[in-house]
């Protein structure tokens, strides 16, 4: 199993950045694919996660708003908009996926099966 996430970079706050992140080595399109961020200093945080069919998306009270998230089952990808970028969102971002469905609430904020590397996002004020 590979996640691969790619897009990451410095760009300034107002800015926006698209990452990727390329899926293989399972079915990607019966999995939930979900995002999280960690910087320096502070816990883990889920930021988004999307279902198998793209057709429900979840959002941190953070980023809603601000940033999307996408997948194309075809390509194995999926994809994180993220527009407005302020310097609260500097963190390496990783990809996970998850088999099972995203269920009602906050659960879409755990029980991941696989996580990827992580890009690294810098925003500068």
């Amino acid at each position: 199993v590979q996640l691969q996430a790619s897009g990451g970079g410095l760009v300034q706050a107002g800015g926006s950045l698209r990452l990727s992140c390329a899926a293989s080595g399972f079915t990607f399109s019966s999995y939930g694919m979900g995002w999280f961020r960690q910087a320096p200093g502070k816990e883990r945080e889920p930021v988004a996660a999307i279902d198998w069919s793209g057709s429900n998306t979840y959002y941190a009270d953070s980023v809603k708003g601000r940033f999307t998230l996408s997948r194309d089952n075809a390509k194995n990808t999926v994809y994180l908009q993220m527009n407005s970028l302020t310097p609260e969102d500097t963190a390496v971002y990783y990809c996970a996926a998850r088999r099972s469905g995203m269920g009602a609430g906050s659960s879409w904020k755990v029980r991941y099966d696989y996580r990827g590397q992580g890009t690294q996002v810098t925003v500068s004020s």
